[in-house]
């Protein structure tokens, strides 16, 4: 593994436990080189999956991107981080036992609203307003609107 401050590709492994989920295997590492320390995940990959964007290009599936994302809708919500992995975790693993390699963008999207309704509405309300492109106060009115009727 390549270190990520120095680029040094010897690096060891300190420490490897199973992530609170047993999803990944996280192991900490230190640089030989430079002596910094990191923290690496290792995951099961069933198949490369390619995002098919609205505009029909094509991307690798990127999971870092996916929980960034999810990170931007929960920032300063009380969930911890192991939920939130939790749910990274389990889109990815929808994703992957779909059999299909090529997944429409939208069909993420629509996975990550179905979780982050469950998990919290204040960030499911700031993922809608990015994801469904609010562009005034209405369509905030509109959204909340549905999620108070469902909950009625």
């Amino acid at each position: 593994m390549r270190c990520p401050f120095c680029g040094d590709p010897e690096t060891q492994v300190k420490d490897s436990r199973p992530t609170e989920d047993n999803t990944a295997i996280r192991r900490r590492r230190l640089c030989t080189n430079c002596g910094a320390r990191f923290t690496t995940f290792e995951r099961v990959q069933l198949r490369e999956l390619t995002v098919i964007k609205n505009d029909g290009r094509r991307a690798p599936f990127d999971r870092e991107k996916l929980l960034r994302s999810i990170q931007i809708a929960m920032r300063k919500r009380p969930v911890s981080e192991e939920r939130i992995e939790r749910v990274v975790n389990s889109i990815q693993r929808r994703l992957e036992s779909t059999g299909e390699s090529e997944i429409p963008s939208k069909a993420i999207g629509e996975m990550v609203m179905e979780a982050l309704e469950e998990l919290d509405k204040v960030a499911y309300v700031r993922f809608a307003s990015v994801y469904r492109n609010f562009r005034e106060a209405k369509d905030f009115e509109e959204f909340i609107g549905r999620i108070a009727a469902k909950t009625d």
